[in-house]
């Protein structure tokens, strides 16, 4: 099994919506990562900041899920 690792670019679903949701950033602040977030599709509305946290099956960001499942090459 493969741990997630978040990157800039990929897709994440918001638990419960079902909205999905572009990380466009992140950085490390203090002892955190933190990865910035932008609704898919609406440019204009205000980015979501959610911390990084990292577990047995790697990186994840509570309330959030990947919006794809990882492919084995």
């Amino acid at each position: 099994m493969s741990q997630i690792k978040i990157q800039v670019g990929q897709l994440w679903k918001k638990d419960g919506t079902g909205d999905i949701y572009l990380v466009t950033r992140l950085y490390s602040e203090a002892l955190h990562t933190m990865a910035v977030l932008r609704k898919s599709g609406a440019e204009g509305e205000a980015q979501v900041r959610v911390r990084v946290e990292h577990g047995s099956k790697g990186q994840t960001m509570r309330g959030f899920s990947p919006a794809q499942e990882e492919e084995s090459y």
